[in-house]
């Protein structure tokens, strides 16, 4: 069984969320404004997603969008969240994420699935029955064609390949990093283990089945050895959570009065889920009413208080789950863009250091330098006299 990492990743998963009315032109703008944000606090990824349909999820090519922001962050890693397999040709797909693995310079993470939204798929005429079974179809040809320089021919119900082959290698070597998605279903982390590449946990709430983060990377680690691999390796495994923090809890509610019933409502409408705490949140009247209503129906998948309450929320995952590499919190619009902001703010200066062994250094540091300040500055301060005394004693001579 792999052993947990030492350094926990941090990261932002946007789809993103912009409620119907928000002009699209400036939600945008604020989408890649979050995203040099994380870059400056220093954030370790932020993923974009896909989607054609909904009028909330609203960016529907997640390459183009990282081609943006590449150009306006320096260190963060930018990851297609997801690209959904089952809409494209996966040579058109390879292709584009090569460009942008050149033009990112190796910042680019491909990440893949079926396609959430039953609209996207209903549009294009895919039966949602299928998807799964042609993203796995796509996602070996599109591996074939990363792990080979040799032609790839594929023939298939929905897509061909003759003697395909890329016409220059990824800039990463030997190619960018290639993750799976994963909500309910095991099929994520089944493709994860057969395909030896990593696993992107989206499923939020969920808390019971396979894709579940008790249970997601047992799958993994089972397919890898059928398939002959070696065992993977908890770093490359992401989990996303849900949560808004501020100086204080009452602060961080008031805070998502401003879009969390927004948010809610969509996940019961057009995106085909369930909300998160639909039955307690019923009755609740104000947006204060609500937003507490939510919190106790999410109790245990959702955080709306302090960066203490984030650090607690954070190690529950983690015994949950035996230990993954990244914690990715998802992008949403519950508060004003200055209240977001300083919720990354305090994640990046009092939740991410936590896990990642930036405090104990400093604080044995001062430690140890205040037990030794007696010794060494009391031999400090003879020295600043004996250099006070010479001089005093060299004028006098001067002046004798």
């Amino acid at each position: 069984m792999s052993t947990a990492p030492s350094r926990l990743k941090f990261g932002a998963f946007y789809a993103p969320f912009h409620p119907p009315g928000q002009n699209p032109t400036l939600a945008l703008e604020y989408d890649l404004e979050r995203a040099e944000a994380l870059d400056r606090f220093g954030f370790d990824e932020v993923w974009f997603g896909e989607h054609h349909s909904g009028g909330y999820e609203i960016i529907p090519s997640p390459e183009v969008f990282i081609a943006a922001a590449a150009q306006r962050t320096k260190h963060i890693k930018l990851g297609t969240g997801v690209v959904s397999l089952p809409y494209h040709h996966p040579l058109m797909v390879a292709d584009r994420m090569v460009l942008l693995d050149h033009l990112t310079r190796g910042r680019v993470i491909f990440g893949t699935g079926p396609g959430a939204l039953p609209t996207d798929a209903y549009m294009m005429g895919i039966d949602p029955v299928d998807q799964r079974r042609m993203m796995e179809e796509s996602l070996e040809a599109i591996l074939a064609l990363l792990r080979t320089d040799e032609p790839v021919t594929r023939e298939t119900d929905w897509f061909t390949l003759r003697d395909a082959k890329l016409q220059y290698r990824p800039y990463s070597d030997p190619h960018f990093e290639v993750s799976v998605a994963a909500m309910v279903s095991p099929s994520g982390p089944r493709l994860a283990g057969t395909h030896d590449v990593s696993l992107l946990s989206l499923s939020m709430s969920v808390a019971d089945g396979f894709a579940a983060i008790g249970q997601a990377w047992n799958v993994v680690e089972d397919m890898a050895a059928k398939a002959g691999h070696k065992e993977p390796d908890r770093a490359n495994w992401r989990v996303l959570g849900t949560m808004h923090i501020a100086e204080t809890r009452d602060q961080a509610i008031e805070d998502c009065t401003y879009g969390l019933r927004d948010f809610a409502n969509y996940f019961g409408g057009g995106a085909g889920f369930v909300p998160l705490s639909n039955e307690v949140t019923e009755g609740a009247t104000s947006e204060r009413d609500f937003v507490e209503a939510y919190i106790e129906g999410g109790k245990g998948n959702v955080v709306i208080g302090t960066p203490d309450d984030a650090i607690e929320y954070i190690e529950g995952l983690l015994e949950q789950s035996g230990g993954f590499g990244t914690f990715l919190m998802l992008g949403h619009d519950w508060a004003r863009p200055a209240a977001t902001i300083e919720s990354y703010r305090l994640i990046a200066e009092r939740v991410m250091p936590h896990f990642q062994g930036q405090l104990q250094a400093q604080r044995d540091s001062h430690e140890w330098a205040t037990g030794k300040r007696n010794e060494l500055f009391g031999r400090a301060g003879q020295a600043i006299m004996n250099a006070v005394q010479q001089h005093v004693q060299e004028q006098d001579a001067e002046q004798a």
